[in-house]
């Protein structure tokens, strides 16, 4: 019963089709695409989660750089790759894709810059040399700003400064740049301590502001009373103490420099702070003189030419320097018809020290009245301006202030705007009217007349000497041989046993005999004189005469 019963319900009923269940069979071939598409799956899944942002950088040129190649690199560490490389719209520029790894947020900042490191030769040196193996690519510095951005624009040379370098930036006023560029090394006491970040214009066009940074720890000895100078080029001087030449380094020479120091007497120690200003001078003998204070405007008129007077000649009084010219100015005088020189120059009173304060102290007013009225008393005690020869060699002029005691009088207006200082001639112009006037002397002296004379009296003194020559010199050489012959004769004659010799001999002896009777006559009378009254009488002769004269010597008579 129950198997009639299981069969009655597993068959299907009449005219009704039978259903049959098949069984899927999945064969391992599909296991290799199956399992290839999950890799490549999980493949793009990790480098979407890995991917960092895009970014777009703008340059001048694509020089260096290839699509899929240029790698972006921070500390020589690569963070990126360039993706793309199209030109800009208005097809002026170069537009770089770059997608950055992950975890480079601080690259999309918007202070982040970007670069193309390439071979480079410049004031701070060679840099970008390992490119010339490795191929160019993308230098990135990253920003510490809270915004971002994903357009750059590309710097076309490195960034002085990077991030993380520690120090501080100042701002340097100066009237031009000079040879000072971006990268020109900054130096403290010889040591290469900063450089030139950046340099503008000011506002007004009237001067050049210079943006430097200073590392760390030599920031700190920046203060409020550090000065800076221009260290450029060779300071070749010059002096008393002989030739000196000065300079910081070879670079500074090359590329320029700056270099900065506070002065001895400076008693600020407090380090100055970021970004402060500061003023840039020419050399360090001007960045280290003390505070000029105030400075006065004056002129003054020369009727004489002042070749070789420079704008920036120094102006001294009594040998100090107290200023400086700042114009050179031709002016016309109607009633001389001549064109005086208007010099102008900026004289620093401050610069007098305690001479100063000692004068201003006896004149009453304020400070540019007195100002005024010390200058015009000076100028009543003679006090005048010339134009003077600083240098025989390059004939450059500078302005001296000095005492006159035979200035002429003028008249001194202390109210006239600007001052005027009386002149007198230069030193050098006396000396060319003294050389002029002597050269007119010279002219009038009559050399032709001088130049005939001394000629007519060679001609006679060549005819006596030709009449000396010809008639007296062999007369004298006549004179002089027989003259010769003479004193040989003379010789011979006087000659050892020769009869002339003892006659000489016995003259000799007979003249000596009668000086020495004369001698005791003599003698004699001056013990005697009335002998010659009386006669010599009977007295005895001297014991002195006895052995030494005749009686007939001493038989004197008495003269009648």
């Amino acid at each position: 019963m129950s198997d009639n019963t299981y069969h009655s319900s597993s068959r299907p009923a009449p005219g009704e089709p039978e259903i049959r269940q098949r069984r899927v069979r999945i064969s391992l071939i599909w296991l290799v695409p199956i399992v290839a598409a999950l890799v490549g799956l999980s493949m793009v899944l990790q480098n979407w989660l890995s991917a960092g942002p895009q970014i777009t950088v703008s340059f001048l040129t694509a020089e260096g750089l290839e699509a899929n190649k240029t790698q972006v690199k921070y500390k020589n560490v690569v963070i990126g790759r360039v993706t793309g490389i199209t030109l800009s719209v208005d097809q002026t520029r170069v537009l770089a894709t770059i997608e950055l790894d992950q975890n480079t947020d601080a690259f999309v900042r918007e202070d982040a810059q970007f670069w193309v490191v390439r071979p480079r030769i410049g004031a701070s040196g060679v840099s970008g040399v390992d490119t010339l193996l490795s191929g160019s690519f993308i230098g990135a510095d990253p920003g510490d700003a809270t915004d971002t951005r994903r357009e750059f624009i590309g710097l076309e040379a490195p960034p002085p400064v990077t991030f993380g370098v520690e120090g501080k930036q100042f701002i340097l006023r100066t009237s031009d740049l000079g040879s000072l560029g971006i990268g020109s090394p900054v130096y403290y006491r010889r040591i290469p301590v900063g450089q030139v970040v950046s340099y503008a214009l000011s506002e007004d066009g009237t001067g050049v502001s210079v943006q430097i940074f200073v590392n760390a720890p030599y920031d700190d000895f920046v203060t409020e009373d550090t000065r800076f100078w221009n260290a450029s080029g060779v300071d070749v001087s010059l002096a008393a103490d002989g030739f000196k030449v000065n300079t910081q380094s070879l670079s500074s020479i090359l590329a320029g420099g700056i270099a900065f120091r506070a002065p001895a007497y400076s008693t600020d120690t407090e380090p100055a702070i970021e970004e402060s200003e500061f003023a840039l001078f020419n050399d360090m003998a001007q960045a280290m003189a003390r505070d000029d204070g105030p400075a006065r405007f004056v002129q003054m008129r020369f009727d004489q030419t002042l070749r070789g007077l420079n704008v920036d000649a120094p102006v001294e009084f009594l040998g100090v320097p107290i200023g400086r010219v700042v114009s050179v100015n031709l002016d016309y005088d109607e009633q001389r018809k001549s064109f005086p020189v208007v010099v102008g120059a900026l004289i620093y009173p401050n610069r007098l020290g305690t001479a100063n304060d000692k004068l201003l102290a006896l004149i009453e007013g304020d400070d540019e009245e007195r100002s005024a009225h010390l200058i015009r008393s000076l100028v009543e005690n003679g006090l005048r301006a010339q134009a003077r020869t600083g240098n025989l060699l390059t004939g450059q002029l500078y302005i001296s202030l000095d005492f006159d005691s035979r200035a002429a009088e003028v008249v001194f207006d202390p109210h006239a705007q600007p001052l005027v200082i009386p002149t007198i001639p230069g030193s050098f112009d006396k000396l060319q009217e003294q050389l002029q006037a002597v050269v007119d002397k010279l002219s009038k002296v009559p050399f032709e007349s001088m130049a005939n004379n001394i000629d007519g009296s060679l001609s006679e003194l060549r005819k006596t000497m030709e009449q000396v020559n010809n008639g007296v010199l062999p007369q004298l050489q006549r004179t002089l041989e027989r003259s010769e012959q003479t004193l040989e004769s003379a010789n011979q004659a006087m000659a050892d046993g020769s009869p002339q010799r003892q006659q000489v001999g016995d003259a000799l002896e007979e003249a000596q005999r009668a000086m020495r009777s004369v001698r005791v006559l003599t003698d004699y009378l001056s013990r005697h004189p009335e002998s010659l009254i009386r006669g010599r009488g009977n007295a005895e002769a001297p014991a002195s005469f006895k052995g030494s004269a005749t009686s007939r010597e001493l038989n004197m008579e008495p003269q009648q």
